[in-house]
């Protein structure tokens, strides 16, 4: 490797990374905000937290890396053409196209280890983020009696304290609500003061009541209506055990989340995609064969005329007359059958109509899914290559507008990246609802920034002052005395 590659790696390198961590650390945090509810006020473990964050960070990474990859080639050739070094390398016989060399080859070995990443890390991240957060976010909020409120997130009971000790383990003026017979409010236990300890599995809720007072009404053989002689009891002390099973967090099967279209590699997206469309194939011909099962396609001919279908598919009691069509046979039937007819008629095209109707709509949710797994598949591929064009996008624009640091290429790749994105966003929507071809959606926003990479790279190599405000403003000058001359 020649000194001049190790130099332009060096100054492209230390960006890069640097960028990228940080626009990971920001749609990480865009994430937790997101989330904040799911995750505050539940006793998740630490560890749990920051596997759920690890996860989420490895889905990011889609996202993270156009924006990093843009950023930090302007953020680099802007630098290099801010201090002129573009300048003397171009003055030593070095074309632009020789200054990018090193970095084209990293793009090309960046994009095929994305596409490396999206094809097998990226669907475990997924599958593994998207069942944790379906954990985290189903798990009850942590146990915390606060004082003059009742409190029922324990299964069967609803219990309330007027005060409580600093360490929240004694309770004083207690009130409990016993559902667990599910009678109602049936029974209630009243103590004076009580004290709260959890068991060493931290399974079970231990409160020990003192001086207390327990009141039941009894119903007579279960009657709701009927009661026996109201029950009251009093006890100096009693231990009520609690089920805490509720707030620990059960991990769900993670093969129930499997077959959705972010948890699958190329492969795997290809064979679910060919099995929904064996599938609709199947459905079509079997909704054929059973609408033409109803309505007895057996057409005649009679007096020279072809009749589509009998009289026996909307009345098989009718007679058949030979000689005469159906609608001689129709005006000779009696009133009574007539309208007997009309409403087996009714009701026969009222029911196909709603067959028709399901199978279309299911029919539609098929293709939807078809296409979701088929936009998913071009992803794969488009992810990597947008990764060059918004090389070739980035690269050039810094060496035009030889800007440095964090301000003008922030903005500027900024700009391009909501570009892409939206662009990205109404191709995979529009395909999802079968408006374009799942190809085209998917690959749309990267079909749409080639050009502008391809223009700004020829720019660039012809040492273009795109971003010149002088020449914009020496050429509308030229227009406006153009314009004083003629009207002279």
């Amino acid at each position: 490797m020649k000194t001049i590659d190790k130099y332009i790696l060096k100054a492209y390198l230390a960006p890069f990374f640097l960028t990228f961590f940080v626009i990971l650390f920001v749609l990480l945090m865009q994430f937790v905000w997101k989330y904040i509810d799911d995750l505050v006020g539940k006793g998740l473990e630490w560890y749990i937290i920051l596997e759920l964050l690890f996860y989420v960070s490895a889905t990011l990474v889609p996202l993270a890396i156009p924006l990093t990859i843009l950023l930090s080639s302007i953020m680099t050739f802007g630098n290099l053409a801010e201090n002129y070094e573009l300048t003397s390398f171009k003055a030593a016989g070095t074309s632009l196209q020789r200054i990018f060399r090193p970095l084209v080859y990293f793009s090309v070995l960046l994009s095929a280890t994305v596409f490396v990443f999206s094809n097998y890390v990226l669907p475990v991240a997924n599958l593994k983020m998207g069942s944790l957060l379906y954990d985290i976010s189903h798990q009850k909020p942590t146990l915390e009696l606060q004082e003059g409120i009742f409190y029922n997130g324990i299964e069967n009971f609803t219990i309330k304290i007027n005060k409580k000790s600093k360490d929240g383990k004694k309770l004083f003026g207690v009130m409990i609500y016993d559902h667990t017979q599910r009678n109602g409010n049936t029974k209630v236990v009243v103590a004076k003061e009580g004290k709260m300890e959890l068991t060493g599995d931290e399974r079970f809720l231990l409160l020990t009541l003192y001086n207390g007072t327990n009141y039941e009404e009894v119903k007579k053989n279960n009657d709701r209506k009927e009661f026996l002689p109201f029950l009251r009891t009093s006890f100096s002390e009693q231990v009520i055990r609690m089920d805490l099973s509720d707030f620990k967090m059960t991990r769900t099967n993670e093969e129930l989340f499997k077959d959705h279209y972010a948890m699958l590699n190329v492969n795997q997206l290809l064979a679910a995609a060919d099995s929904d469309r064996v599938e609709m194939v199947n459905r079509k011909r079997n909704f054929y064969s059973i609408l033409s099962g109803f309505l007895h396609f057996d057409s005649y001919k009679n007096a020279g005329q072809t009749y589509p279908f009998n009289i026996d598919s909307v009345y098989p009691n009718a007679i058949k007359f030979k000689n005469h069509s159906p609608e001689i046979i129709f005006k000779n039937l009696s009133k009574e059958r007539k309208q007997e007819i009309k409403n087996n008629a009714e009701n026969f095209a009222r029911n196909n109509l709603s067959y028709v109707e399901s199978t279309n709509m299911e029919y539609e949710m098929v293709t939807q899914n078809t296409n979701r797994y088929m936009i998913e598949f071009h992803k794969k591929f488009t992810l990597s290559f947008a990764c060059l064009v918004l090389f070739f996008i980035g690269a050039p624009l810094g060496a035009i507008i030889r800007k440095g640091g964090l301000g003008m290429p922030m903005v500027v790749s900024v700009l391009f990246f909501l570009i892409f994105h939206v662009i990205s966003i109404v191709g995979e929507k529009s395909s999802k609802e079968g408006v374009m071809e799942p190809w085209l959606g998917a690959w749309l926003a990267t079909l749409v920034l080639l050009p502008v990479g391809v223009f700004l790279t020829y720019k660039a190599t012809r040492d273009s002052n795109l971003f010149n405000s002088d020449i914009y403003f020496t050429f509308l000058k030229k227009i406006r005395v153009y314009f004083v001359k003629e009207k002279l």
